[in-house]
C-alpha cells in the first residue's frame, strides 16, 4: 500500500494501521475500533463477492445513519462495488427510479425505519443490514484503481428528476483530506453526524473524512435535540456541523446539558446571522466555525478560513479549496473548474454537456458575488431568481437582509404574482421574538431597493426542508 491511501478500500486499511485500537464508529451498544472496523469491512466486502457482486457493480444503500451502513457501504467498495445512497425520505416509487437508473444489483435496507415500505423493481434483491448479511462473508478485496468511479450521488431533484453524479475514489481523497484541515478535524475528534449518509456532507465530509483524521463516528439516524444533547454529554463530542437551527437550539440548551467537550462547529450555503455566529463563538464551547458551499456535482467548493470574522463567516461561504477554479458569469451564475467536478451524470451524456461547458467550466444554477478578498456569497438560484417591474430580485439577498433583523429567525422569500409589476417577494419567516409582518415590511423600506422590499410576510413555526436541510421553496410558493 501506497504511503497516501489511493483509493477508498486502501483509506479502511490505512486508518487501520495508524489508529488500530481507538473507536471508530460508537452506535451503541455497539462500539468498532480502526481494527474491529477494517475486519467487519472485509468481512462485507466477501459478502457482496459472494452475493455475485463484481467489479464496477452498483448497489444501493436506502437507509439511517448506523454503524451498518458504514460496514455495507466500504465493504461494497472493497469489493469493487459502486456505492448509489438513497435519501431515506424517498418512498417506493421515488427510490425505485433511482434503484431502476443505476441499475443496482441488490438494495440494502434498515426494515422498519420510519414505517417505510422497502421495495424495489422487480427482479432487484432488498438486503436488510441488520439480517446478519454484512457478517456473512470471507474476508476478501478486489483491487480498484484511483481513477475507478467510487459512488453514484443522486442530486436532490429540486430542479426536475434526480441526476446520478459519478465521482472517482481520487477526487474523493483528495478532496476530504483538504476538508479536515479547513474543518480542522483531528485525531481522535469525536464527530457526531447529523448529516445523512446518503449526502455528500454525512457520507464524505462524515464519513470518510473521520477515516482520513481518525476521528470516531458517531452516526444519528434521525435529527433529536434530545439524544443530540445526550450524546454530546456522554460521549464528549468535539464536532459537530448541522444547520442554523442545531445552534439555535444549543444556545438554548446550554445550562442543561454539560457541552463543554465541544470545539469545532460547521455550517453552510445558506446565509446566517451575524450575530448568531457570535454568540455560538462567544457563548458555546466553539472554537473554530467553519463555513462552505459545495454541491453533489463538486463536492466541497469553497470554504471559510481560521481567523475570518464574524461576518464574513456568517455571509460569505469563503475562498475555493486547493485545486478549484472559481468564476462568475456575466449572468451572475457560478461557475467551477477543477479536479473535483464530476466525471459526468450517468446515462446522460447531454444533461452531462449542459452542465461541464467545453472548456471544463461547471455551470451550478446557483448566483453569486465576489467580494474584495475573493470570498464568495451566494446570492440565490437562477430559478429562484424572480423579476419585479424589470428589476431582477435575488431571494437570497432578501433574506440575508431580513436576518439582520433581531426578531428574526430564518427567512425564506419567493416571488408570488403581481397585477402591476408582474412578481414581488413574499416572505416566509421564522421568528425569534414578537414582530408583525408590518413592522416587517417599514423595517426592510429602510434597507433595501423598493422592488425588492416584500410586499407580504407569513409567520411558520418552522421552514419546510428536505433532508439535506435545504429550504423547499416550491411548498412555499
Amino acid at each position: 500500500m501506497s504511503e497516501r491511501p489511493e483509493t477508498l478500500p486502501e483509506l479502511v486499511r490505512a486508518a487501520a494501521e495508524r489508529f488500530g485500537d481507538a473507536e471508530a464508529v460508537v452506535d451503541l451498544p455497539l462500539r468498532l475500533t480502526f481494527t474491529e472496523l477494517a475486519e467487519r469491512v472485509s468481512v462485507a466486502a466477501g459478502a457482496f463477492a459472494a452475493a455475485g457482486v463484481g467489479r464496477g457493480d452498483r448497489v444501493a444503500i436506502w437507509a439511517p445513519n448506523s454503524a451498518e451502513w458504514i460496514i455495507a457501504a466500504f465493504g461494497l467498495l472493497t469489493a469493487g462495488g459502486v456505492l448509489v445512497p438513497v435519501n431515506t425520505r424517498f418512498k417506493a416509487e421515488e427510490a425505485g427510479d433511482i434503484i431502476r437508473r443505476s441499475e443496482a444489483k441488490a438494495v440494502l435496507v434498515e426494515e422498519g425505519f420510519l414505517g417505510l415500505d422497502y421495495a424495489a423493481p422487480a427482479g432487484v434483491p432488498v438486503i436488510d443490514l441488520k439480517s446478519g448479511f454484512l457478517e456473512s462473508g470471507r474476508p476478501f478485496e478486489r483491487p480498484v484503481r484511483p481513477g475507478d468511479v467510487c459512488d453514484i450521488m443522486f442530486t436532490s431533484g429540486t430542479t426536475g428528476r434526480p441526476k446520478g453524479v459519478m465521482m472517482t475514489h481520487a477526487q474523493t481523497l483528495r478532496l476530504y483530506a483538504e476538508w479536515c484541515a479547513l474543518a480542522d478535524l483531528r485525531e481522535g475528534d469525536r464527530y457526531l453526524i447529523v448529516n445523512p449518509f446518503f449526502h455528500i456532507f454525512g457520507y464524505k465530509a462524515g464519513c470518510v473524512a473521520s477515516l482520513i483524521a481518525g476521528a470516531a463516528i458517531i452516526p444519528v439516524p434521525v435529527f433529536d435535540l434530545d439524544l443530540v444533547l445526550e450524546l454530546v454529554e456522554r460521549e464528549r463530542v468535539t464536532m459537530l456541523p448541522g444547520p442554523p437551527t442545531l445552534y439555535h437550539s444549543l444556545l438554548e440548551a446550554r445550562g442543561r446539558r454539560d457541552l463543554s467537550s465541544l470545539r469545532c462547529a460547521v455550517t453552510g450555503a445558506a446565509d446566517i446571522p451575524v450575530d448568531l455566529i457570535r454568540r455560538v463563538r462567544s457563548e458555546l464551547p466553539f472554537r473554530s466555525i467553519m463555513t462552505g458551499y459545495g454541491l453533489t456535482e463538486a463536492g466541497t467548493v469553497t470554504a471559510s478560513r481560521p481567523g475570518d470574522t464574524f461576518e464574513s463567516i456568517a455571509t460569505t461561504v469563503g475562498t475555493p479549496c486547493d485545486g478549484v477554479e472559481l468564476r462568475i458569469a456575466e449572468d451572475g451564475e457560478v461557475l467551477v473548474r477543477g479536479y473535483t467536478v464530476m466525471v459526468g451524470y450517468l446515462h446522460d451524456p447531454a444533461a452531462t454537456a449542459e452542465a461541464i461547458d467545453p472548456d471544463g467550466w461547471l455551470h451550478t444554477g446557483d448566483l453569486g458575488k465576489l467580494d474584495e478578498a475573493g470570498r464568495l456569497r451566494i446570492v440565490g438560484r437562477k430559478k429562484d431568481m424572480f423579476i419585479v417591474g424589470g428589476f431582477n430580485a435575488y431571494p437570497a439577498e432578501i433574506e440575508s437582509f431580513l436576518l439582520e433583523h433581531p426578531a428574526v429567525a430564518q427567512a425564506a422569500v419567493v416571488g408570488v404574482p403581481d397585477e402591476r409589476l408582474g412578481q414581488v417577494a413574499k416572505a416566509f419567516v421564522v421568528r425569534a421574538a414578537p414582530v408583525e409582518g408590518d413592522d416587517l415590511i417599514a423595517w426592510s423600506k429602510k434597507r433595501m431597493a423598493g422592488f425588492k422590499v416584500p410586499r407580504s410576510v407569513a409567520f411558520l413555526d418552522e421552514l419546510p426542508t428536505n433532508a439535506t436541510g435545504k429550504v423547499q421553496k416550491e411548498l412555499l410558493r
